[in-house]
């Protein structure tokens, strides 16, 4: 990517807690939970090594319409009026088999519905790969948007998610893979 590429942050408050989004010209490239101070500086220096550039406050919807995009796609999900995001993705900080399973997995598991690892490794044509898959679950960038919760274990528990395992309930049960907590 070269220097002159922008790239643009902003942190919004969502149901599941505070959600880190950064977006380039090109596309949403990363979705942080628990975006505290921490884990803010955290992306931001990852960004900056990847990239090649500082990411720098979103200045507002006219001028960074992305992630003020995002948030409101994120708000209609979570909302329940959003079932397919349509933002444009940049894919910048996946590479290799990683980026061919989130791929699929946006693809090819729409709302509401799960897929397990073992399946997941068979449609992207390495049946075997099945702790690889969780290996790209824990690095997808875009959580929510690319929806790795909706990946699950084959025994019938939910698995794991980076974003702990309350949210990743949440998730399903917004999508009604899951009953809604009673409190």
């Amino acid at each position: 990517m070269s220097s002159d590429t922008r790239c643009a942050w902003v942190v919004r408050g969502t149901p599941i807690g505070p959600l880190f989004l950064a977006a380039t010209g090109a596309g949403l490239v990363h979705v942080a939970f628990h975006a505290d101070e921490r884990t803010v500086r955290r992306c931001l220096d990852r960004l900056a090594a990847v990239l090649g550039v500082r990411p720098v406050p979103a200045g507002g919807p006219e001028r960074d319409p992305l992630p003020a995009r995002a948030g409101a796609e994120l708000a209609a999900y979570f909302g329940g009026g959003l079932r397919d995001f349509r933002l444009p993705l940049d894919w910048s900080l996946v590479s290799g088999f990683t980026a061919r399973v989130l791929r699929e997995l946006a693809a090819s598991v729409p709302f509401g519905s799960v897929v397990g690892y073992r399946e997941l490794a068979e449609r992207v044509g390495d049946p075997g790969a099945a702790r690889a898959v969780g290996a790209a679950m824990g690095a997808n960038p875009l959580p929510v948007v690319v929806p790795c919760h909706r990946v699950v274990a084959a025994d019938g528990g939910i698995g794991g998610f980076g974003g702990g395992l309350e949210t990743k309930r949440a998730l399903l049960a917004l999508e009604g893979v899951l009953p809604r907590p009673l409190f």
